[in-house]
């Protein structure tokens, strides 16, 4: 049995979610969509807690990678089931599809969103679903990525309370404890959480900085191509609309990272759009088109490499790294690459000697197996644990999404019918 279950909702103007949210293509008056297959919905959301039923094609990559990373940062196990209008159907039919689901996948908070109208949210460890919703829709405050991101911590927020709210005895106990710990240390602890929490907010800030200077460095260099879409061919002007889908993701993700490690979706992306980039130059030049290989290990803004060369850090060991032609010939005669410079506690200095806490800014350009060959000795410390635990991973192609910022879903704009059909502005 579910434990609870927050009934349906019509949801009217901004975003009426916590756990989920989407909308899905209506059905035909008088047809009912099939119900989604139960393993279907258990591999996805055991892979990547996100579940959008096949019918549904309207929703852009970009805005289902914001909810899985939403799912993926939660200390509570949070999973999206988006199914297609009257997929569900009434309260017994949410229980044939997710009794099954929630017995195979286990604890957490489960969101359901039927097409437009039916919102559900139900867990089979979780009592208080509906203060889960309340907490996301005050912390949104009518923008939709905001109340997405804010689901994670509501769920927390709400298991945290009921965690506290354990009898007097226990209250008791535990505040002896506190005072213990205060007495022993608490000064220090404090102090130690203060510091990391400032050394975290720097580095997310000199993380988002550089990947800035790339996304604008991106979009400049795109727009020097100066093409006339309809003078060219059709894989020119494909190639072409890859390059910009892929800066326009990569601009949206940019908002939406809060995390260090998250700001390996936006060099992912940059990486797509550097290559299709370089293959619409090929093919409007009349030159073949560019295999597709890594950055260049050197800086990353001089797109593709055409060459791997072997080099070594001040003071390493010699590795194979991908070079552009420019990087590669300075290597060979002995001269200095254009390498990449950030700045780390007022000094520049070359991206690969940062520091881990740049690790995943290298990770969204090169992928895991590129990193464990050329990044060796460099970037010690948290690469390695960021790598083991899924910081690196994924760091792949995310498809050709559209603009998560440019579209209403990702705009801050729930504005729209949200009830009448709308997902954050796309129809279905």
């Amino acid at each position: 049995m579910l434990r609870r279950l927050v009934t349906p909702t019509v949801l009217t103007a901004g975003l009426a979610a916590a756990v989920v949210t989407a909308s899905a293509m209506p059905a035909a008056a008088d047809t009912a969509p099939e119900l989604p297959d139960t393993q279907a919905i258990v591999d996805e959301l055991e892979g990547d807690g996100v579940f959008i039923d096949p019918s549904i094609d309207q929703i852009p990559a970009a805005d289902e990678a914001a909810l899985e990373a939403a799912a993926a940062g939660s200390d509570v196990p949070v999973y999206y089931v988006i199914l297609p209008t009257g997929a569900a159907g009434s309260n017994s039919g949410v229980d044939a599809v997710m009794e099954p689901v929630m017995a195979e996948v286990g604890d957490g908070a489960y969101g359901i969103l039927a097409g437009s109208d039916a919102f559900l949210v139900t867990s089979p460890n979780i009592e208080d679903t509906a203060a889960i919703r309340e907490i996301a829709l005050s912390e949104g405050a009518g923008n939709q990525i905001d109340t997405l991101t804010a689901v994670p911590d509501a769920a927390e927020s709400v298991e945290s309370g009921a965690a506290s709210g354990g009898g007097a005895g226990s209250a008791l106990v535990l505040l002896a404890l506190l005072v213990l710990v205060v007495a022993a240390g608490g000064w220090f602890v404090y102090n130690s959480r203060k510091k990391r929490a400032a050394q975290k907010a720097k580095e997310l800030a000199e993380i988002r900085q550089m990947a800035t200077e790339d996304v604008v460095r991106l979009g400049e260099d795109v727009a020097r191509l100066e093409i006339d879409l309809t003078a060219v061919d059709e894989a020119t002007r494909a190639d072409y609309t890859r390059a910009m889908d892929s800066y326009d993701q990569a601009k949206s993700l940019l908002d939406t990272i809060s995390e260090p490690d998250q700001v390996r979706m936006v060099t992912s992306a940059l990486e797509d759009g550097r290559y299709y980039m370089s293959a619409t130059r090929a093919r409007m030049n009349g030159d073949p088109v560019p295999e597709r290989r890594g950055p260049c290990f050197f800086n990353p803004q001089h797109g593709p490499s055409s060459e791997d060369v072997l080099w070594a850090p001040p003071g390493g060991s010699p590795r194979s790294v991908t070079a552009c032609p420019a990087c590669a010939q300075a290597v060979r005669t002995g001269g200095q690459p254009d390498v990449r410079l950030v700045e780390v506690n007022g000094e520049r200095r070359p991206y690969y000697d940062a520091g881990p806490a740049y690790s995943p800014y290298a990770g969204g350009y090169f992928g895991m197996d590129m990193m464990m060959g050329m990044f060796t000795g460099m970037m010690m410390g948290s690469m390695m644990g960021s790598m083991l635990g899924g910081g690196m991973m994924g760091a792949g192609d995310m498809g050709d999404a559209g603009d998560l910022g440019g579209g209403d879903f990702g705009g801050g704009d729930f504005g729209g019918d949200f009830g009448g059909g709308d997902f954050g502005g796309f129809d279905f």
